[in-house]
């Protein structure tokens, strides 16, 4: 399906335009939010080669498998009813070992929106500090960027637990 991200008032302005010109009748579809932004992605694989090459034996790829799903799939279960049930059919009943080997093929991460990718960066920084992993801190410009939806996830958090 065709999608467009819209940032700003010209891509807003672009997608109208794009709208007017379709043949009647169409559907429309959004999602409120962005997908993880790059820097978030790249951010995971350095921890996950960071801390690979401090556990020794586990290699970057099998980490980032154990993160997807202790710490992914958790994040996704909870804020989607689809993911849920497809998770928990399919693969809830297998045992741990053929999880962590199914995530290699199930997409997790990359379902994430930015928020979610906050939650999970934010929770696999927490373990690693209490693993006594060292990992590299983020871009100053990437820090500044997850703290904003990282506060504004608490504000919402406060205004939902207030009704």
């Amino acid at each position: 399906m065709a999608h467009r991200i819209i940032n700003n008032q010209a891509d807003l302005t672009a997608f109208v335009t794009m709208l007017d010109s379709l043949k009647l009748p169409f559907t429309v579809e959004w999602v409120q939010g962005r997908d993880r932004s790059k820097d978030q992605n790249a951010l995971q694989f350095l921890w996950a080669t960071e801390a690979a090459d401090q556990l020794v034996d586990s290699t970057a790829e099998e980490i980032r498998h154990r993160w997807k799903l202790e710490h992914g799939v958790p994040i996704l279960r909870e804020d989607s009813g689809e993911f849920r049930e497809i998770y928990d059919k399919a693969i809830k009943p297998l045992p741990y070992e053929m999880k962590i080997a199914a995530m290699a093929f199930i997409p997790v991460t990359s379902e994430m929106k930015v928020r979610q990718m906050v939650r999970y960066l934010d929770t696999v920084q927490r373990e690693c500090l209490q693993m006594g992993i060292r990992l590299t801190d983020p871009d100053p410009m990437l820090a500044t960027y997850q703290k904003r939806y990282r506060a504004k996830d608490t504000i919402d958090e406060v205004l939902t637990e207030g009704k």
